[in-house]
């Protein structure tokens, strides 16, 4: 038998590798990753940034003092995001923009996903969840 790689080294490759694809694939169409993350949050309704840098902080570099609010200030001057007195919003015309990045990512799901059975991406899923719930993660 041959020696397994551990689940850490797989971990952060296909992170690495998901970020790439998706940075290629959004980079075309303005945006980043992050960008399309709170696009996503805001298309469910109206947040707050400290809403925003909560439902992305998984992936900002808080200990940078990176947050939400940088990544914003882009969607916000190109009319995608409006700012309210209540925090932000999706504007009509990023729905539009979010709608067609949608079919972008999708393709890049597909691809990620070829040969993955949906029982098997779901036991994936819910594994991953298991280990990080193991190591102190919650959602709250």
């Amino acid at each position: 038998m041959t020696d397994q790689r551990p689940i850490g080294f797989w971990l952060k490759l296909v992170d690495r590798l998901i970020d790439e694809r998706f940075a290629l694939t959004l980079e075309e169409h303005g945006v980043t990753r992050r960008q399309w993350q709170l696009l996503n949050v805001l298309a469910r309704g109206n947040a707050t940034v400290e809403a925003l840098d909560a439902a992305v902080e998984p992936f900002l570099a808080v200990d940078d003092g990176e947050s939400a609010d940088e990544h914003l200030a882009e969607l916000v001057d190109s009319g995608w995001v409006a700012v309210t007195p209540s925090g932000y919003e999706l504007t009509e015309h990023g729905r539009t923009a979010l709608n067609g990045l949608s079919v972008v990512v999708q393709a890049n799901r597909e691809l990620a996903s070829q040969g993955v059975t949906e029982e098997e991406y779901d036991r994936t899923l819910a594994t991953l969840e298991r280990i990080a719930r193991n190591l102190g993660w919650s959602e709250t």
